[in-house]
């Protein structure tokens, strides 16, 4: 494949020096791991210390204030993020650290107070802290307003009681990003609190087996009275939930940029194997099929590129505006990845379906695409209504 995705007159516009800086920083980083991945799958967990080399090389505070250790980037600089990191082979390790980076903190960089930024954000920035994000329930994932994790006023503190599922880092976290509920039921009484995980009370459940994203740990997690201060509320009480569905936007963004970005991978792999491998004589990649279905797909990625460029420009120009560009380019290039992967795949014939190569894990890996940060059924449904169907 090529080192980043092919680059426009139009991109050039949008991605200047320094972003291509910042693309071959990551893709080092990207590259330096990737020996690793198998290892990692099979092991369910990659070592803490990586988060630590992302803090070093400033990886982990792209568009966070620079006041508390960010590079203050806007968010085109998230785009040269998760599109170089996929560069590691392993989908589960950058699941992981784009929840340090893109889900977990930016509710603390946005409406945290001095204090808990100082204790929670900077650490994480710096990859000494590791971050969780706490929204999905057994009985709600991509239902928010059904949360029923409790955070009960006492005095100074908040005692919280209740589970969470489907948390990625949520065996080894230091701190989580936690909705909790404070008030009545619906969407009205969510608060967000940001919870450290020494708590007496707080334990981690059985660490979830994934048929792909195989090397983040996903855990359930449990809280049995759980006594933390109220001041690491984030934001207003019973406000949590409209900061959730404006971090979500953030979440499926670069869900759509990584989609896209995989799915050119695959495509260029797969034709670079293709053209190695030989059946009745030729190279695979000399098939008209083969070559056919390739094209095909290029066209509706390059599709799904502009759509996902185009939804970038209007959350950085109005993030409360992109909702409906951010959902299209999340379900299209979303679905599109699973479609790109399985040719893919097809082209390797019997070594596509072994773990040697990586499209095998890249083909399990991309299935979550469709299903965290909200399911493409969700997507729709979004749609529907922004649409007035």
């Amino acid at each position: 494949m090529a080192d980043s995705p092919r680059v426009t007159m139009q991109d050039r516009e949008i991605f200047t020096d320094e972003h291509r800086m910042l693309r071959e920083t990551v893709r080092k980083f990207a590259r330096s791991l990737a020996p690793h991945a198998i290892e990692w799958d099979e092991a369910g967990i990659f070592p803490a210390e990586v988060f630590k080399q992302a803090g070093d090389l400033g990886l982990l505070g792209i568009g966070k204030d620079p006041a508390y250790g960010g590079l203050g980037l806007d968010w085109w600089y998230t785009v040269c993020w998760a599109e170089e990191l996929i560069h590691t082979d392993n989908a589960g390790l950058n699941m992981a650290l784009m929840v340090q980076t893109d889900m977990a903190t930016p509710i603390i960089d946005e409406i945290g107070s001095d204090e808990v930024k100082r204790n929670f954000l900077v650490p994480a920035i710096k990859g000494e802290a590791i971050a969780a994000l706490g929204v999905s329930e057994p009985g709600g994932g991509s239902d928010v307003a059904a949360i029923r994790t409790t955070a009960r006023r006492e005095g100074d503190d908040y005692v919280i009681n209740g589970q969470k599922l489907w948390i990625t880092n949520g065996t080894r976290a230091d701190f989580i990003t936690l909705a909790v509920r404070t008030g009545d039921d619906g969407y009205g009484g969510i608060s967000l609190v940001v919870f450290p995980t020494d708590v007496a009370g707080f334990s981690v459940g059985q660490s979830l087996k994934k048929i792909g994203n195989k090397s983040s740990d996903t855990a359930e997690l449990f809280f049995d009275n759980c006594r933390i201060p109220r001041r690491y509320l984030l934001g207003q009480e019973n406000a949590g939930f409209m900061h959730i569905m404006t971090n979500f936007q953030g979440e499926r963004l670069i869900a759509a940029v990584a989609a896209v970005a995989g799915a050119e991978k695959g495509v260029r792999e797969a034709l670079k194997y293709g053209s190695e491998r030989k059946a009745f004589g030729r190279p695979v990649s000399k098939f008209q099929v083969w070559r056919h279905k390739m094209v095909e797909h290029l066209t509706s990625i390059e599709a799904a590129r502009r759509l996902t460029y185009f939804a970038v420009d209007k959350f950085v120009k109005s993030p409360y505006q992109a909702t409906r560009e951010i959902t299209m380019a999340k379900l299209f290039a979303g679905d599109l990845l699973q479609k790109v992967l399985y040719d893919c795949m097809q082209m390797y014939g019997g070594f596509g379906y072994t773990l040697e190569y990586p499209i095998s894990r890249a083909w399990a890996d991309a299935r979550l695409i469709t299903i965290g940060g909200g399911t493409s059924e969700i997507m729709k449904e979004i749609l529907v209504k922004i649409e007035g169907l």
